[in-house]
């Protein structure tokens, strides 16, 4: 399953799935130093960062975010 994280609150990852659906992870339970953004994959009911997906999402944003201004 891959997550992509939204924002955080309390204690919480406030995540986004591939469905749309919106999933609250414990922060103890996700690797520590992820920031808002990183995308994560849940495997044998451990959490990992993804970082050639996030990478590649924060790419295309900055992209979107280019083409919108120029």
């Amino acid at each position: 399953m891959k997550l992509i994280i939204d924002r955080f609150e309390r204690d919480f990852a406030v995540c986004i799935d591939e469905n749309g659906d919106i999933i609250n992870i414990h922060k103890n339970k996700i690797p520590k130093n992820i920031s808002e953004g990183a995308t994560i994959i849940k495997k044998n009911n451990l959490y990992y960062v993804d970082d050639d997906d996030t990478k590649k999402r924060k790419e295309r944003i900055q992209k979107l975010a280019d083409d919108l201004w120029n």
